[in-house]
């Protein structure tokens, strides 16, 4: 088990960044749940200029390969509305984008991290993440989101007495952090994405346990030793998400 310890970040002083944040600070996040009256769970979240629609919907089967054994399902859909950046980009057909597809492999990994699939029993929860306005993030926002939407589609399982017992175990909440002119900042904004030498994707439970680590350099490699400094550095940051997390489900 990897712990994030964000004691391990060291202070230092920079100048303030495009959107007049430092270098450690995550964008103001805001997630409004049942934000869509037909869905079994739902969340708009807002981080920064970047919101994502996520909706949670309940089937009462499982995939194939899951017939019989008593176990259920999660999985996720990703995709980008034309409008949702500067210009306008088509509509993804068929089984959408390289990327997409990648995307939303991504979210349905995080959210299959954190529930209990036995106690879930034979029913599939499909989420679905629209983006409506895209300034950086959109995957982290994505997860972070969903988790909120997964949430009430559960507790709605259990209000109308499919379920027992909740089988999430733990909350999951992502975040970016991006090496740009030789720093590291935390939750990169689009400007600053597409300067970043470097650029993580880090998915993380409450617990502090890592569900999964993305980075690639768009330079020079990066030393495998400042991992742990992107990995301290993120953790500040989902520490604040799951406090977002924790004030949205309350109106659940």
């Amino acid at each position: 088990m990897l712990t994030l310890d964000y004691q391990e970040v060291e202070v230092k002083t920079l100048p303030l960044r495009i959107d007049g944040r430092i270098w450690d600070e995550p964008r103001e996040t805001t997630i409004e749940p049942g934000y869509q009256k037909f869905a079994e769970g739902s969340a708009l979240i807002t981080v920064g200029s970047t919101k994502v629609l996520c909706a949670a919907s309940v089937e009462e089967q499982v995939p194939p390969f899951l017939r019989g054994q008593g176990r259920g399902w999660v999985t996720a859909e990703y995709n980008m509305l034309p409008r949702s950046t500067n210009t306008r980009i088509s509509r993804d057909r068929g089984s959408g984008s390289g990327r997409s597809q990648e995307i939303q492999r991504l979210i349905g990994r995080s959210l299959r991290s954190i529930i209990d699939m036995d106690i879930l029993g034979e029913r599939t929860i499909n989420i679905d993440c629209d983006v409506i306005q895209a300034d950086g993030g959109t995957r982290t926002a994505a997860i972070t989101g969903s988790y909120v939407a997964l949430y009430q589609a559960i507790k709605n399982l259990i209000d109308e007495g499919l379920l027992r017992t909740s089988p999430l175990n733990v909350p999951v909440a992502a975040i970016s952090v991006g090496l740009i002119g030789g720093e590291l900042m935390l939750d990169l904004c689009y400007e600053e994405d597409s300067k970043a030498q470097v650029d993580f994707n880090i998915v993380s439970t409450e617990n502090g346990e890592l569900v999964e680590l993305q980075g690639a350099t768009e330079a020079a490699p990066f030393p495998w030793q400042r991992v742990t400094e992107v990995l301290a550095l993120a953790s500040r940051g989902i520490d604040y998400l799951f406090d977002r997390q924790r004030a949205a489900i309350l109106h659940v």
